[in-house]
């Protein structure tokens, strides 16, 4: 299923142009047009999801395959010397465009990119409450 008014739904099912790298009946790979580095591409399935938590569990699985074929292409083709998978979901993780989509960023030693976080700190009560929680 594809939604109208949803750029992402147009330019997986080929609607808008775009620079594919990669198309099978399940997805469209293009390059980012905003890219955070040389060869920055977004996995963009054709069916519409709105994020991770709508996403069928067969096409969880294989946009994973999928980036897994990719990314072994980035580090031959590129010569990356790393590579972020960033997958945003909700407004308040980043995310821009409600259409899933899995950025896959080449990184390059000293490529001035940074992708972190401020590390926090929990105590073992902590940490035995939330598990608790995620496992009962």
């Amino acid at each position: 299923m594809k939604i109208d008014n949803c750029i992402f739904c147009k330019i997986a099912n080929g609607e808008i142009p775009a620079k594919t790298l990669h198309e099978d009946e399940l997805f469209r790979v293009i390059l980012d047009l905003n890219p955070a580095t040389k060869g920055h591409a977004l996995i963009l399935p054709k069916d519409h999801a709105s994020n991770l938590f709508d996403l069928p569990e067969k096409t969880a699985a294989a946009v994973l395959v999928l980036a897994k074929r990719l990314a072994a292409d980035m580090s031959e083709k590129l010569g990356c010397d790393g590579l972020n998978l960033v997958q945003n979901n909700g407004e308040a993780a980043g995310q821009t465009v409600s259409h899933f989509h899995l950025h896959m960023i080449p990184r390059y030693v000293n490529d001035g990119q940074t992708l972190s976080w401020t590390p926090g700190k929990a105590s073992q009560e902590e940490l035995e409450e939330v598990r608790k929680t995620l496992t009962e």
